[in-house]
C-alpha cells in the first residue's frame, strides 16, 4: 500500500464517505420492496457521500479545486491542483442491491493525473495509485495481465443506457466486432471499478464512450501505475474531453483499439 501524505488523505476520506455508503446500501436493499421505490434516498446517498468528500479533502488540502458529479466544478484558489470526484460510481447497481460501486477520487496536477482511488465499501477493496510509485489493491501490488491473444481474452464494456439511445447503433457495431474475436465480455456497471480489474489483471481489456472525467480519473493512473495502457476509444490521450477510455496491456490495447476504431 502507497504511505504518502497525499494518499493518506484519500484513504481517509474516502472510507468516512464509505462507510454512509455502506450503511445507505443495506437501507436501499430494504427499500425495493416498497411502492415508491428507492430512487429518492439514493440521490440522497450519493449528495451525502459527495459532502463528506468535499468536506474532508477541502480541510486536508485548502485551495484545491473540485469537479465533482453532483456539485459541478468548484474553483479553488490554488490552481495546479484539481480533485476528480464520483461519490458514488455504479448508481443503478446501488438502486438494484448489486455491491457493485465505489467511490472514485483523482488528483491532477498542472493537468495531469498524479493520484487515483477507487474504493468499494462493501467488500473493502481499495484500489490505489500514485505516479511513479505503482498500484495495489489493499496490500496487494497489481499488475495488468500477461495475456497477448484476444482469444483467450476477457473484455469489459460499458453499454448506453436508455438515455443515450443514439449511442446503442455505434456500440452495436462495436460489441459484435469485439465478440467476435475475444473470449467473452462482461458489463458490471461501474467504469471506475472495470478499470481497477484491467490493473488487477481479472479484465483483459475495457472499452467506453459517453463517460464524465470523475467516471474515469482515477481509473487511469490505477492502469497506468499497474503497467497498463489508456487512451480514448479514438487512440488519442483526450480520454477526460472526449469521455471514452480503451484500456488494456500493449499488445491487447493496440488490439481492442483497432476492432473498436473499425
Amino acid at each position: 500500500m502507497i504511505k504518502s501524505a497525499l494518499m493518506n488523505v484519500m484513504t481517509a476520506a474516502a472510507l468516512k464517505a464509505g462507510r454512509g455508503l455502506k450503511r445507505d446500501f443495506g437501507e436501499v436493499e430494504n427499500l425495493q420492496v416498497s411502492v415508491k421505490g428507492p430512487g429518492d434516498f439514493v440521490s440522497a446517498a450519493d449528495r451525502k457521500a459527495e459532502k463528506v468528500l468535499f468536506e474532508e479533502l477541502s480541510k486536508a488540502r485548502p485551495g484545491y479545486g473540485f469537479v465533482l458529479e453532483e456539485s459541478g466544478t468548484i474553483e479553488g484558489p490554488d490552481k495546479s491542483h484539481t480533485w476528480y470526484i464520483d461519490p458514488l460510481d455504479g448508481t443503478t447497481n446501488f438502486l438494484h442491491g448489486l455491491p457493485l460501486f465505489a467511490i472514485s477520487i483523482a488528483l491532477a496536477r498542472e493537468g495531469q493525473l498524479v493520484a487515483g482511488l477507487v474504493y468499494n465499501p462493501v467488500t473493502d477493496e481499495m484500489f490505489v495509485a500514485e505516479k511513479g510509485q505503482g498500484a495495489y489493491c489493499n496490500n496487494r501490488r497489481l499488475r495488468v495481465a500477461a495475456r497477448r491473444d484476444l482469444a483467450d481474452t476477457l473484455i469489459g464494456c460499458g453499454v448506453p443506457h436508455l438515455g443515450k439511445m443514439n449511442d446503442h447503433a455505434r456500440f452495436t457495431k462495436e460489441f459484435n466486432a469485439v465478440m467476435a474475436k475475444v473470449a467473452n465480455l462482461r458489463r458490471l456497471g461501474s467504469a471506475a471499478l472495470d478499470l481497477c480489474f484491467v490493473a488487477a489483471g481479472s479484465y483483459d481489456g475495457f472499452w467506453e464512450r459517453g463517460l464524465k472525467s470523475w467516471d474515469m480519473a482515477a481509473g487511469i493512473v490505477i492502469v497506468r501505475e499497474a503497467g497498463g495502457f489508456v487512451t480514448d476509444a479514438d487512440g488519442g490521450e483526450d480520454m477526460m474531453g472526449k469521455g471514452s477510455v480503451c484500456a488494456g496491456n500493449e499488445a491487447i490495447h493496440r488490439q481492442l483499439l483497432a476492432l473498436v476504431r473499425s
